[in-house]
């Protein structure tokens, strides 16, 4: 029996991809289809199985869109008649001034089933992201949210300025950036005072966010002049005194940043959200991923030996869970293994509890191989003691040549390998030299090697001019390779870590 088909009205919030509600993520992970607006944040779509389609509603602007909202209303209940679940992502809330009641009045005209999941709207967050709350005991008991975009052709009333004007403390308009002067004019020649505190969120909630204050009535040629474009949201009301006080989003360390993670994708998440929550803009470009050795007759070999080895050595949260993996495959169980497991750094840590191993506690100065050699020769002897080390083929060999140096016996054996994943280079090579990039972050030689070898001249020479950030001195060792003094080197290899050494080298004077 086919399943019943079903639209999802979900808003995607104002920009943050963060804001994005639990059950809006929920929904998108289990879409057949996704029609998505245009200021909808792209990597949201990283959520969508791959198997889903996903459609550019791309709506934004002034441009007539009857047409295309048209379009956008007849492909949801065709495809939801298809028995797919379809998933309609908007910017901010799907219900204020999203035309989301269009939508749902559609499906149930079609006998469609249908659910709204609220979004945050940029009416309550673009303020909130440039310290302004639309309401505060001291300034202001009522808000009013008005639309300054007025389609000609929707048959709906005009907006009553001089009611709303002075019927709310605390005014906030959407869509209104390109109509400003008229309806300024409107609110003014209604009564509100020129000297009303008033501001324009320009790209709220993003790293590009643009925040212009001014009296009422100098509003219009201070916008003008600064040169902002939408999207954008305009305050108007004593609430935006505040923002003096209380802005705090574009006082973050890396606001404004755009920084480059060449990390593998499945790698990069907690380096972004990082990044996000320290105000910078990251974008993701994975030069390699991970792909684990399809034959590995040593590994399988010593894992049927797991008695007679003493420590099993990892030094990645990848070799932690292709372990675990590998191992489950060939039925042995590594949760009641006597030997020991012993971890390089918390990402490790964690990947590795997760497989269901049981870490054994090892002080490290240094979350590398030469700081974990450090940390097993200062404990105990070495001499005598069997190691497994599951690693990648492009590992080096400082842990495995000191160990052995120490008289012990080593298992090194290739668990996976860093495959290249291609890259549009001279695109990559115009954004760099242009200056759209303010950093580069490196987790790994392979990261280094892969991304600047398919490089020109003139965008590596550039790139050298950067800011270029490395997560440990292996990492510095390759950058130098290819003739790129690293910038900043993390202080342990964290993308934490990594994040915090790049705010701290931008927060000194000079920094750039």
């Amino acid at each position: 029996m086919r399943r019943r088909g079903k639209v999802w009205l979900v808003g995607a919030g104002p920009g943050d991809p963060g804001l994005l509600t639990l059950r809006g993520a929920e929904v998108l992970r289990g879409a057949d289809a996704v029609l998505y607006d245009a200021l909808v944040d792209r990597s949201l779509l990283d959520l969508v199985p791959e198997h889903a389609l996903r459609i550019d509603a791309g709506k934004r602007g002034h441009s007539d869109r009857n047409l295309l909202q048209d379009d956008i209303t007849r492909r949801l209940v065709d495809l939801a008649r298809e028995g797919k679940q379809v998933v309609r992502l908007k910017g901010g809330d799907p219900f204020v001034f999203g035309r989301g009641g269009e939508e749902a009045s559609a499906c149930v005209a079609a006998g469609v089933d249908f659910e709204v999941v609220p979004g945050v709207s940029a009416a309550i967050a673009a303020p909130a992201y440039a310290g302004i709350p639309v309401t505060d005991r001291r300034h202001s008991a009522s808000v009013a949210i008005v639309t300054g975009h007025k389609d000609p052709l929707s048959g709906a009333a005009p907006v009553r300025w001089p009611e709303i004007a002075v019927g709310a403390e605390t005014l906030v308009v959407l869509m209104g950036l390109r109509s400003l002067e008229t309806w300024v004019a409107e609110i003014l020649s209604s009564g509100r005072s020129p000297a009303t505190p008033a501001a324009v969120i320009a790209s709220a909630t993003t790293p590009r966010q643009r925040v212009v204050s001014a009296p009422l009535g100098e509003l219009v040629a201070r916008v003008r002049e600064a040169g902002l474009e939408p999207p954008a949201t305009i305050v108007v009301g004593e609430v935006v005194r505040l923002r003096e006080e209380i802005a705090w989003y574009e006082r973050l360390p890396l606001f404004g940043r755009r920084v480059l993670v060449t990390r593998a994708k499945e790698q990069a998440t907690a380096m972004i959200h990082s990044l996000r929550t320290a105000g910078a803009e990251p974008v993701a470009l994975a030069v390699i991923r991970i792909a684990a050795c399809e034959k590995t007759p040593a590994l399988d070999r010593a894992l049927a030996e797991l008695d007679a080895i003493d420590a099993v050595l990892l030094t990645s949260a990848n070799a932690a869970r292709l372990l675990a993996a590998r191992a489950a495959a060939l039925g042995i169980e590594l949760g009641s293994a006597a030997c020991r497991f012993l971890v390089v750094g918390p990402m490790t840590e964690r990947a590795a509890r997760q497989a269901g191993l049981r870490i054994d506690p090892l002080a490290c100065r240094r979350w590398d191989a030469e700081g974990l050699l450090e940390a097993l020769r200062e404990e105990r002897p070495v001499a005598g003691l069997r190691f497994l080390l599951p690693r990648s083929t492009a590992a080096r060999e400082t842990l495995a040549e000191g160990l052995r140096a120490g008289g012990a016996r080593v298992d090194a054996v290739d668990l996976y390998r860093p495959v290249p994943v291609p890259f549009d280079a001279a695109a990559i090579g115009d954004e760099i030299r242009s200056g759209g990039f303010d950093a580069l972050t490196f987790t790994s030689p392979s990261t280094v090697r892969h991304f600047f070898g398919p490089l020109d001249t003139g965008s590596r020479e550039a790139a050298s001019r950067l800011v270029v950030a490395a997560i440990g001195p292996s990492t510095a060792a390759a950058l130098r390779e290819e003739g790129v003094a690293p910038t900043v080197v993390a202080s342990s290899a964290t993308a934490e870590a990594l994040v915090d050494s790049l705010a701290e080298h931008f927060a000194k004077p000079g920094g750039s």
